[in-house]
């Protein structure tokens, strides 16, 4: 009898009941706390642990499985799942329910472990599953190892976590100070153990605490756990206790099976829905139907037409029993829900009228906007300043027309900044065309200015020469003198190239690129650096004379200034290692690139390959242990004519590898560069006009070794003709 007026003031003190609730059985209470409850389950109300509770088994489909407790003690009231996993959301749509979870926990001092807590989960033998497909096993950690296994121990996996110093985790486990691994299918039980390889004796000062713990990866959010945090602390809890879902189904057997019984749990105008977590079966609600699918016509007919955001209709819509009609409008056809198509009859002399007015005036708009956006592109690109300046000003037409619209035929090549097509202009000269990207405007605009400010002021013979602008373009278009033979990294890797076959034009070729940048660090006003040195933007004329091009990356030295701090850029493989770390460009970064240039030229070989002998991990190591174990022979790509050639190209090795060496001070300038280069040159030309007098070009040669000149043995002459390192004494071992 007392038991049957708890239940009774119960039922009329619990906060909403089956008047307010059209997915529970008339009577029953559907809310604890904030939790709200719906069929199939039940609560059952206590006011503490110890307090078994009084519930109505009519409320539940199953009062074995499906009646939950609600502390009442609480404030507010706790449902749990069990007897410790306050549940905080039932789905009966996805089937779910979402529980708090504690998390296995070990904490490290300067002697090793000091406390820990081991989790282990049982859901009983009730029809609820571990959700494989929502849930993640995640460890937080720098030394951790966490494992988890099941209560028979029929599989185990885990994941390890390592970091070597303090780090913010941004949301995502990748392994550093954090990872995740995936849980098995149809899990009812979970035992999660810790463990740290190295007991955290270096990280414990800033992660003195390891967790491992089951979360929902739609709703956790790693970032919100720091590496610093306490176990212990009522915040850290709050996080690192996470949320997990579990599945249900309500009856464990198969819906074939389940459909020939009288307790077939699916009510009216509902679908069974078989789980693939374990055996078992859920019912969902039909199409075109709402509501609870485990009532006695519980799944409802929705009225789709009052919403429209979410069934489509494009003509007149009715509804119908599950589901709905769409008609379309007089002179339309077509299937509503889909789309219509044509046109109401009434709307289409409007329509064909307004289209011939709208099309007359956007091409009366569109002719004057391109004169207008000619005239303003003209104008903030500088062409008042620049149409009186020394430079053939092109129209957007003129290059259009030269270029056959930009057409990929004749693509010549692309950079960052852009495209550069071949074009021929009206009165047949050809020229290059550098056409920008899609990019930033203002940051193409100053690239623009910062380069046409530079080839402006360069006449150099081995220099590409700038031909004209256009300016009619959002940002301008270069025109650059045509360089027909391409550019030297394509003779060197793409195309077995005969002007390359032997040491003579390669060495004309590196002395005419070192003038050019000699020119553009010594006797430009103001000096040039030009950021981007590479075998790429060497172009060959038509006598295949070294043209350095693409001035998008370079800079200009103002009076007193040493270098210039800017923004990384240039090409991997290429770039001053000095460079890199610091930020500032110097005149020394071109001198780097230009030493991997003469590798490259020594070697048939790109900055970035890996060499497949030896156990240096790219040319430029392998180049400079070749040069150091005097094999550079087995490296050279091309035929060696003389004893005499390779005493040179051992001379212009070693030029290449002080341009290489780590420390900008410690490099040659390239002034330095191009006269050892120049008189390299010179003496190759003199051995072959004097090759009569072959003992004297090979003492001359013999003479050139760095041992005699820097001990101070070699005569006057061979000083005059072969000073070829006088602009370095110092020989040191090079490192990258």
């Amino acid at each position: 009898m007392l038991a049957f007026f708890c239940l009774v003031f119960l039922s009329l003190t619990s906060p909403i009941t089956a008047a307010d609730s059209p997915d529970v059985v008339s009577g029953c209470p559907d809310t604890c706390g904030n939790v709200h409850v719906p069929y199939p389950f039940g609560i059952n109300f206590t006011s503490g642990i110890s307090d078994p509770g009084i519930s109505d088994p009519r409320c539940a489909l199953d009062s074995s499985y499906f009646i939950f407790n609600c502390d009442s003690s609480s404030n507010p009231p706790r449902l749990f799942l069990g007897s410790n996993m306050p549940i905080h959301n039932i789905s009966v749509e996805e089937g779910t329910i979402s529980v708090r979870i504690d998390a296995a926990y070990r904490c490290y001092d300067n002697t090793g472990p000091i406390r820990g807590f081991r989790q282990s989960i049982s859901l009983g033998t009730g029809p609820f599953r571990f959700s494989a497909s929502r849930n993640k096993l995640t460890v937080v950690g720098c030394d951790t190892l966490a494992l988890i296994k099941d209560a028979a121990e029929t599989f185990g996996s885990g994941c390890i976590s390592l970091c070597d110093g303090n780090m913010t985790l941004q949301g995502s486990c990748s392994g550093f100070g954090c990872c995740q691994t995936s849980i098995p299918m149809s899990l009812k039980t979970l035992n999660i153990s810790l463990a740290s390889p190295n007991n955290h004796s270096r990280i414990w000062p800033f992660n003195p605490c390891e967790f491992a713990f089951i979360a929902d990866e739609r709703t956790y959010n790693v970032s919100d756990l720091q590496l610093s945090y306490n176990p212990l602390s009522p915040a850290t809890r709050r996080i690192i206790d996470s949320e997990v879902v579990i599945e249900w189904v309500v009856r464990e057997e198969t819906c074939e099976a389940a459909s020939d019984t009288n307790t077939y749990a699916c009510g009216d105008n509902s679908n069974c829905l078989y789980s693939d977590n374990g055996q078992g079966y859920r019912c969902v609600c039909k199409d075109g139907f709402r509501g609870n699918p485990y009532l006695p016509q519980g799944c409802q007919d929705i009225d789709e037409c009052e919403e429209p955001d979410k069934y489509k209709c494009d003509g007149t819509c009715k509804n119908t029993f599950g589901g709905y009609s769409c008609r379309c409008p007089l002179g339309m056809r077509g299937d509503g829900k889909v789309g219509c198509q044509g046109f109401r009859i009434t709307t289409i002399a409007a329509v064909v009228g307004g289209i011939l007015l709208i099309m007359i005036i956007a091409l009366l708009i569109i002719i004057i906007c391109k004169r207008r956006r000619k005239e303003r592109n003209f104008l903030e690109n500088g062409g008042m300043l620049l149409k009186h300046q020394r430079v053939r000003i092109f129209s957007e037409a003129e290059l259009v027309k030269a270029t056959k619209h930009f057409d990929a035929s004749n693509l010549l090549g692309e950079g960052g900044f852009g495209y550069v097509y071949k074009g021929v202009l009206a009165d047949n000269t050809q020229v290059a065309v550098k056409k920008p990207k899609d990019l930033d405007k203002a940051r193409l605009n100053q690239e623009f200015q910062q380069e046409i400010g530079i080839v402006s002021q360069v006449n150099h013979k081995n220099v590409v020469k700038i031909l004209g602008l256009c300016l009619e373009t959002k940002v301008p278009l270069l025109g650059y003198e045509f360089i027909s033979n391409g550019t030297l990294s394509q003779h060197i890797h793409q195309k077995k190239s005969q002007i390359l076959a032997n040491w003579k034009n390669r060495l004309r070729i590196a002395a005419e690129t070192a003038l050019a940048l000699d020119y553009l660090h010594s006797l430009a006003d103001p000096p040039i650096i030009h950021g981007d040195v590479k075998s790429s933007n060497i172009l060959l004329d038509d006598s295949y004379t070294a043209k350095v091009s693409d001035f998008g990356a370079s800079v200009l030295i103002s009076p007193g200034q040493s270098d210039m701090a800017t923004k990384i850029q240039g090409t991997f493989g290429y770039l001053d290692p000095e460079y890199l770390m610091t930020g500032n460009l110097t005149e020394k970064s071109d001198v780097y690139s230009f030493g991997v240039v003469l590798v490259e030229l020594l070697t048939g070989e790109k900055p970035n390959s890996s060499m497949k002998l030896g156990d240096k991990s790219n040319i430029i190591q392998y180049f400079l242990s070749a040069l150091e174990d005097h094999n550079l022979h087995r490296i050279l790509c091309f035929d060696v004519a003389s004893e005499n050639e390779m005493e040179e190209i051992g001379v212009c090795a070693e030029v290449a590898e002080k341009c290489l060496r780590s420390s900008g001070m410690k490099r040659p300038t390239m002034k330095e560069v191009a006269e050892e280069l120049g008189r390299l040159r010179k003496l190759h030309e003199s051995c072959w006009d004097y090759s009569q007098n072959s003992q004297e070009t090979e003492y001359l040669l013999a003479e050139s070794s760095y041992s005699a000149i820097e001990n101070g043995t070699s005569k006057l002459s061979q000083q005059e003709i072969l000073s070829l390192r006088t602009f370095d004494i110092e020989y040191s071992t090079y490192s990258i």
